[in-house]
């Protein structure tokens, strides 16, 4: 086992994250454990708790890791764009490919539970961060709509382009032909602007 003065803070923080990230590659985070992830690194689980806090809270962080890197790559796909509908556009289709490229890390996103706790104001940050760039971008394209009509419409296409990323990555659209994820996405946005 490695000895606690084997790593700084950092390098503990960052070694463990990567071992998550890596693990996450092929296997669902159901089959991690504080302890599991302890020995992956040569570390007891008790050394995790003192630098993380909780078991919960580092796959919180694991959590953060992800969003930084898919809202890195939707401000790239969405800044190649001047004009806002087809910026709206990549953006959705950046979810779905980012989240067919990491399907483990994905789920992880979106099942991850608080458990009752109050989620980190540093997650928080993270979170309007992405709805941000839709929200932005709805009210560009219809400046005289309301902050509370774009809310709205941000959500309802957040939650309909979820959806069928959700049934995409799962393979779960129960139908005799291959459906293309991204043309669902495609008509989901293209009928819902032109009625908005």
């Amino acid at each position: 086992m490695a000895r606690r003065n084997d790593h700084t803070r950092e390098e503990l923080i960052a070694l463990t994250l990567d071992t998550v990230k890596e693990f996450l590659k092929e296997n669902s985070y159901h089959d991690l454990s504080l302890r599991k992830i302890a020995n992956m690194i040569g570390y007891v689980p008790s050394t995790l708790v003192n630098v993380f806090g909780n078991y919960n809270l580092l796959l919180l962080h694991a959590v953060a890791q992800t969003l930084d890197e898919l809202s890195a790559e939707a401000r790239s796909s969405v800044c190649e764009n001047d004009d806002p509908k087809t910026a709206l556009f990549k953006l959705a289709y950046c979810y779905h490919d980012f989240a067919h490229k990491n399907p483990y890390r994905w789920q992880l996103i979106f099942e991850h539970n608080m458990n009752g706790e109050t989620l980190p104001e540093w997650q928080a940050e993270r979170i309007n961060r992405m709805t941000g760039m839709l929200e932005y971008l709805l009210k560009v394209m219809a400046p005289e709509r309301t902050d509370v009509e774009v809310l709205e419409a941000s959500r309802v296409l957040w939650s309909g382009v979820h959806g069928v990323t959700l049934l995409s990555v799962d393979d779960k659209f129960f139908a005799s032909l291959p459906i293309d994820g991204k043309e669902l996405i495609d008509n989901l946005l293209t009928n819902y602007l032109a009625n908005w």
